[in-house]
């Protein structure tokens, strides 16, 4: 367990069959790591875990965290994410989803995602939840699968009511819109496939909830053009988009920074949604 939370299984997408009760569901790089820096290097069967706020807001959160689609940094971007959001009054609920791979394809964690929100809004009267504040957080290549949510390819049971992204490769690892010169495609071949699937701003559904966006202009794993791109996508299809481009931070900064600037974003996303919640 990643702490004493909530949490419930999610029925597998890819056969719609269940795996044994004695399945593992999923190997942490090194069980004696704190739960904060705890990693996730396999997954074979996606689980949410849900994190109650003391001081309930009526609106909720699905938070995804980072990895590159090959780990799930769950610690750091997923764990210390969701008791930010708790302590803010939102319901958080942290996905522990598949990896694009030859056993699940190449859109196992599109799957999975999409069905932690329809299930969490399935849910969200059990929760005290408003059914139209539901929202998702996602970081790094979780933030691209936070934007996949908003795009033409999924049903409204799963389209979130407002998005936070953070640093994420939006589009600039498809073929063909990659900034890095001579880039080549990112291991395993369905992963790059879901970069060539999903390029969520060009594929945008029309009125794409409010969105707040934060990078690093100097980021060397993740260029900024991503955010630039979502932006203008976003405002292209009749949304609203907050955009926060700090000058320096490494990639991954999630919680963390102390010192630079950008250790303020947390402060400005929360004024921010007191504005659009």
């Amino acid at each position: 367990m990643l702490n004493e939370s909530s949490s419930w299984p999610l029925r597998p997408i890819h056969d719609g069959k269940p795996l044994p009760s004695d399945h593992v569901e999923f190997v942490f790089e090194d069980l004696t790591s704190p739960v904060h820096d705890r990693v996730i290097s396999d997954v074979f069967h996606p689980r949410v875990f849900a994190y109650a706020p003391k001081t309930p807001n009526g609106r909720a959160a699905l938070v995804l965290a980072g990895g590159g689609y090959t780990k799930l940094v769950v610690g750091k971007e997923g764990v210390e994410v969701a008791e930010w959001l708790a302590s803010l009054g939102f319901h958080a609920f942290v996905l522990v989803h598949r990896f694009p791979c030859a056993s699940y394809g190449s859109q196992a964690p599109v799957d999975d995602a999409i069905e932690a929100m329809r299930q969490i809004r399935a849910r969200a009267e059990e929760f005290g939840v408003h059914p139209d504040g539901i929202g998702v957080c996602g970081l790094s290549s979780g933030g691209h699968l936070a934007a996949c949510l908003a795009t033409t390819q999924v049903g409204a049971a799963a389209r979130p009511d407002f998005m936070i992204i953070g640093y994420a490769p939006i589009s600039t690892n498809a073929i063909g819109r990659t900034v890095i010169p001579d880039r080549r495609p990112l291991p395993p071949p369905e992963k790059q496939a879901l970069y060539e699937a999903m390029q969520p701003d060009v594929q945008l559904a029309d009125n794409p909830p409010p969105t707040f966006i934060v990078y690093a202009a100097n980021d060397t794993v993740v260029p900024v053009e991503n955010a630039y791109r979502l932006h203008k996508a976003i405002q292209a299809k009749g949304g609203k988009a907050e955009l926060h481009v700090f000058a320096d931070a490494p990639h991954g900064f999630a919680l963390r920074e102390r010192e630079k600037p950008v250790r303020e974003w947390p402060t400005l996303c929360k004024t921010w949604l007191s504005s659009v919640l």
